[in-house]
């Protein structure tokens, strides 16, 4: 069995059975993405990432809100190295949400802007409060949110992300969901029963499987269609033999749930 992991100050490690739960815990900064909190959070997560016990991953944020996004009093009268450092330390943290193999559900509550929004539209799925908003507004203060744009435009599409790139609007939660951005929404006091309810529907399946299926759906869903079947065929051919997939296929015909294989 793996070790259990250990947070930091600024990122909290709860676990929940099959969850594992993990809380940006910046509150009087709006839970900002500061350079030891991203590299905090990417510690985690990839410590996570060999744990047998954790089948889903959350991540929220303490206080009034998810995210404001970076830290803007630290990245001020910085140099380009040390922004540079800041903005590849964001590219290898949003990276790291794809490769591990568990699914993770960003819980959204308040604000979601800029690299908060980012964080969002990376995770695998995401559920908001009804009265959460999300925006990248850094176009109001000469910062174009040209990284939040990648994970962004992969989730709404290209119109809708300029619309917000270029207005800096904030969206409410119900567009968030008509647009792709999050998968849920529901009140507040339900918020946590909707992301647990998601989480344990996730977690019912056979953890390889869903890692096999998570690491093919990024391999493919960005290529042409040809290369994505090509890269997707042989996977399912593989599974398909698998011992998870034969135990589930055998369950079905004999109409009683599944047992996974050890």
């Amino acid at each position: 069995m793996a070790s259990p992991t250990v947070g930091t100050d600024q990122v909290l490690v709860e676990r929940r059975g099959t969850t594992t739960r993990i809380t940006l815990n910046r509150p009087d900064r709006y839970n900002a993405l500061s350079l030891e909190l991203m590299d905090s959070l990417r510690g985690v997560l990839e410590g996570l990432a060999s744990d047998p016990e954790t089948r889903v991953i959350v991540v929220a944020g303490a206080g009034r809100g998810f995210s404001a996004g970076h830290d803007l009093g630290e990245m001020v009268g910085r140099e380009e190295a040390f922004q540079a450092r800041l903005f590849d330390a964001c590219t290898r943290l949003m990276q790291t949400l794809h490769r591990v193999p568990q699914p993770v559900i960003a819980r959204v509550h308040g604000v979601a802007t800029a690299a908060g929004c980012q964080l969002v539209a990376a995770c695998d799925l995401a559920v908001a409060e009804a009265g959460a908003r999300f925006g990248t507004p850094g176009v109001r203060i000469g910062l174009f949110c040209t990284t939040p744009m990648v994970p962004l435009t992969r989730a709404i599409g290209r119109k809708r992300a300029l619309q917000m790139l270029l207005t800096g609007e904030l969206i409410d939660a119900p567009t968030a969901r008509d647009w792709g951005l999050v998968n849920e929404v529901a009140p507040a006091d339900a918020l946590d029963d909707a992301v647990d309810g998601l989480a344990r529907r996730i977690a019912e399946a056979s953890p390889r499987v869903v890692a096999l299926g998570k690491g093919a759906f990024y391999a493919q869903v960005d290529r042409v269609e040809d290369d994505a079947y090509a890269i997707a065929a042989p996977v399912m051919a593989g599974n398909a033999a698998s011992a998870d997939a034969q135990e589930g296929m055998t369950a079905f015909l004999e109409k009683r749930p599944p047992v996974w294989p050890a």
